[in-house]
């Protein structure tokens, strides 16, 4: 976000209703809100999302100049949303977390290009994660707008399903799409259950006509043509653990994991712990090339209780120094526990293991 430019702020988890009735959202979500009540009979919703409220305070400040357009604001904060059946967790429950941004122009060509901008962002974002991902036309929903676009993961679980192009790659959303081929070469459309993890809409001024968040524009006081972005991220967090991992096995993407890799020595009192003096020479290794690891030094334990606890933890990579390491030259035990592969390995060879996996913290 940064990198595009966007500034960071926390919008407020209480909205004024009147807010919502003024946009017209009220009554048409009405099911999905928690509303509350203050002291005075004043009427709140407990924010599932915050383009009302950012309007409401772009309107406060008085009309933007052109100057410090387009003007993009994001938050990573907390929603909420009345759920009729929550379940898996974060993977649609009632109160989440997301990252949304808004971004404010002065014409609907502008907000092309910044909208254009922020789907690219997202994409790096998604590209850095690791996990494949289908980009697809999207459904503009109860948030409106005159385009979207939602980014999903393939997942049995999910409660979307994609119309995908095996031919182009092009993809759609199937409540919006009406027809059985690919417009862009006309082969048949695969269907596909997905989870949503990300949205963006062109929301031309849907929002900030009513709301009066206005830019000044020729001498003129016209509404600002706005876009909106999320991205899910106790969802993201969610469908990862639901398709990479194992009945045994916590699995991350190497982007997500708590830490890259974790390094379990001898048990104390065994034979084989004299081979803690590689300890270092491995935190070493690691540190050069620039790899966030963790030492699991409960060495009351035995390996073979922490290798489970660390499996159960989410490390991608696990260093055991164990039996071989007492041999000449000594050898350590390399898993990588997202392909469940194993390399016996010398300090020089977990050097080249590791760069040739080309892992970066």
């Amino acid at each position: 976000m940064e990198n595009v430019g966007a500034q960071k702020l926390m919008l407020p988890a209480l909205t004024p209703t009147k807010l919502w009735k003024q946009t017209n959202r009220f009554d048409d979500n009405k099911t999905e809100l928690f509303e509350v009540h203050d002291r005075h009979k004043k009427n709140y919703i407990l924010s599932p999302t915050y383009e009302e409220t950012i309007c409401d305070l772009i309107a406060s400040t008085g009309t933007l100049s052109p100057k410090i357009l387009p003007l993009k604001l994001y938050q990573i904060s907390n929603k909420w949303r009345d759920e009729m059946k929550p379940r898996l967790g974060f993977f649609r429950s009632r109160e989440f977390v997301m990252k949304d941004l808004y971004t404010f122009d002065a014409s609907l060509d502008d907000a092309k290009k910044t909208y254009e901008l922020i789907c690219e962002a997202y994409d790096n974002i998604f590209k850095q994660i690791g996990i494949s991902y289908v980009k697809a036309i999207g459904d503009t929903g109860s948030i409106g707008g005159l385009m979207s676009h939602e980014y999903h993961y393939k997942c049995e679980v999910g409660d979307d399903t994609i119309c995908m192009c095996s031919s182009c790659q092009y993809a759609i959303n199937k409540t919006v799409c009406k027809e059985s081929h690919c417009p862009e070469c006309n082969s048949t459309f695969l269907e596909q259950n997905t989870a949503e993890v990300g949205h963006a809409f062109l929301l031309d001024t849907k929002y900030t006509e009513p709301l009066k968040a206005q830019c000044h524009i020729q001498n003129k006081h016209v509404p600002s043509v706005m876009g909106c972005f999320g991205l899910g991220l106790s969802r993201i967090l969610t469908v990862m653990a639901e398709t990479l991992s194992t009945e045994d096995e916590l699995r991350w993407p190497k982007n997500l994991a708590p830490y890259t890799v974790c390094i379990i020595p001898p048990k104390a009192g065994s034979k084989e712990e004299i081979a803690a003096q590689y300890i270092d020479k491995i935190v070493e290794i690691l540190n050069q090339l620039n790899i966030d690891a963790i030492l699991d030094d409960r060495t009351y334990l035995t390996i073979g209780n922490r290798f489970k606890h660390s499996c159960l933890t989410g490390y991608p990579y696990i260093i055991v120094i164990g039996k071989t390491a007492t041999n000449s030259p000594p050898t350590f035990e390399v898993h990588n526990i997202n392909d469940s592969s194993k390399s016996d390995l010398s300090l020089e060879a977990i050097h080249g293991y590791f760069n040739a996996e080309n892992i970066k913290s």
